[in-house]
């Protein structure tokens, strides 16, 4: 297995601000916007420092040079792939069951379906619909599956353009804080 090679601050920052103006499928939000709300979410919820950063870089995949670098993948495999090798295992399982965790929650939560923005219930028909028993139970049966689940949520409520966002630094520290703990 290759080392990590852990982010800079310098590289997190631009991949963020890279989101900048990228479209988000017809949500009120940018990929920036939607990256920093998501990881606030996180913050707020308690997450730990690795939870928070996987959150900010769930959608990561559709920035423009993990797109270059794994090009033709689903976004959430692309971001998995480059989570991989600059973040861990944890994070890189996280982000790339993000949709699935979407997939679970609609065949398990009665009331989520009822939650999804109008473009969130259209990508789920592309995205396989509904998981069925078998896959749910394969599903939550993931030691991370609690983790992906909650990630999925903070991705769902992370469209309010006016919502609090996670400040640069307050990312940059989580993330300098996750590389100390490997390297601790």
């Amino acid at each position: 297995m290759t080392a990590l090679a852990p982010l800079t601050d310098a590289e997190l920052t631009a991949l963020i601000d890279g989101l900048a103006g990228l479209p988000y499928g017809g949500e009120a939000v940018d990929q920036r916007t939607h990256a920093l709300q998501t990881a606030w979410l996180a913050t707020d919820a308690g997450a730990d420092d690795e939870l928070v950063v996987a959150a900010a870089l769930h959608d990561i995949g559709r920035a423009r040079p993990v797109r270059a670098e794994h090009p033709g993948l689903p976004h959430e495999l692309a971001g998995a792939a480059f989570a991989r090798r600059r973040l861990g295992g944890r994070a890189a399982w996280v982000i790339a069951q993000h949709v699935p965790a979407k997939r679970y929650l609609v065949a398990t939560d009665p009331a989520y379906h009822a939650l999804l923005s109008p473009v969130s219930v259209a990508s789920l028909k592309a995205q396989g619909g509904p998981m069925d028993e078998h896959e749910a139970a394969r599903f939550a049966a993931h030691p991370l599956a609690a983790d992906a689940v909650a990630l999925r949520r903070w991705d769902d409520a992370a469209k309010d353009p006016t919502g609090p966002l996670l400040p640069i630094p307050a990312l940059l520290s989580a993330h300098a804080r996750c590389v100390a703990a490997r390297m601790g």
